[in-house]
């Protein structure tokens, strides 16, 4: 999504067009002369105006973002609607049920009840027993329209500072990521994450990834680590990912209407399986433990024991290579899948099935 408004391109050319001209005088300009000039052109004007849109931002949507408490764990979630649906992450709520909410006020605490979790996207919807009066549902945006270098702020409770906000642009859309188990996590394999640069945080997960225009593009759920530093799973500065507004839309609001999900729109092989290795003790591809009677595999002719090794044109050598595969790819459609029964070599076409 675009995240700047008419009123800012037109200023903005604007001033590229005025540098233009002022690089094109004969006489060199002292930095003195070049800041009057800058100010002459309407730099400050221009930052006043950014500014303002920070404030309006976060003046409309902090409001919508809460604090939820579930047992020991913090985390953040976004007011869905004026009846109390708050949606969050699955690792959030974990196996609680009931939890304490506060709003960005901060004037009371309120309870709330679990509506229904789905660990597969790690999202859940809870519920307010009583939502206060003038409850402020917040906007979800298209997430598909989020350009690299798009402006974003990321609110929520980071280390339990509630009503938090950081700022950053879109570093890369479409990442396919998968979250560990540690700390919480729901080992979810999530599609077409949003990638960003503003600071995600414990506490932050289940808040609210949003553009200049108000608009909600993603849930922050977590932040990439690196093992190599400081010897453990230290966060990567600057490298946070956040759930699609487009799957946070669709996954919560069947909970909303259905109390669960009905259609994840995730593609299956109706199997389950696990890793395999090599001679040389190296992942080697998937071994089929079980196959669900009627499913895709087995329409397929697949059967316990075959080993996959590719799915189209990739190797597959680990299950979650195989769980990362298929959660780019949609029910219905028609794959090409490599195995080995008994050391031969056999190929098969599979109509995905959903999971």
């Amino acid at each position: 999504m675009n995240s700047l408004s008419a009123r800012r391109r037109v200023l903005l050319a604007a001033l590229c067009a005025t540098a233009l001209l002022t690089g094109c005088s004969a006489q060199a300009e002292t930095p003195r002369e070049k800041t009057a000039g800058a100010q002459r052109a309407g730099l400050p004007r221009a930052s006043n105006e950014l500014q303002s849109d920070y404030e309006k931002v976060i003046k409309d949507v902090l409001p919508s973002v809460v604090q939820i408490t579930a047992g020991d764990s913090l985390g953040s979630g976004i007011v869905w609607d004026d009846k109390g649906h708050v949606v969050t992450n699955a690792h959030v709520v974990g196996e609680e049920k009931s939890f304490t909410v506060t709003t960005a006020t901060g004037e009371q605490e309120l309870r709330a009840a679990l509506v229904s979790s789905f660990p597969q996207q790690d999202l859940a919807v809870i519920k307010l027993d009583n939502p206060p009066k003038g409850l402020k549902a917040a906007a979800f945006g298209d997430s598909g329209k989020a350009a690299v270098g798009q402006i974003v702020l990321a609110m929520g409770s980071p280390l339990g500072l509630s009503s938090s906000v950081t700022q950053g642009i879109v570093s890369a859309t479409g990442r396919t990521v998968t979250e560990g188990r540690s700390g919480g996590g729901t080992g979810a394999t999530i599609a077409n994450m949003v990638q960003t640069s503003a600071a995600i945080n414990p506490g932050n997960s289940g808040g609210a990834l949003v553009d200049l225009d108000g608009k909600v593009i993603g849930i922050p759920t977590l932040a990439a680590t690196d093992p190599g530093l400081g010897g453990g799973d230290s966060a990567a500065a600057g490298i946070g990912f956040a759930i699609p507004a487009a799957t946070v839309r669709s996954i919560a609001g069947q909970i909303v209407k259905d109390g669960k999900v009905t259609n994840a729109g995730r593609a299956a092989l109706g199997i389950t399986g696990r890793t395999v290795l090599g001679r040389g003790l190296e992942p080697a591809g998937v071994a089929v433990v079980s196959v669900r009677e009627g499913g895709p595999a087995d329409e397929a002719g697949l059967r316990a024991g075959d080993i996959l090794t590719r799915l189209g044109d990739q190797d597959l050598t680990t299950i979650d290579s195989l769980t990362a595969l298929l959660a780019a790819e949609r029910p219905g459609e028609r794959v090409e899948l490599t195995y080995t029964r008994n050391g031969d070599e056999k190929t098969a076409r599979v109509t995905l099935g959903e999971m």
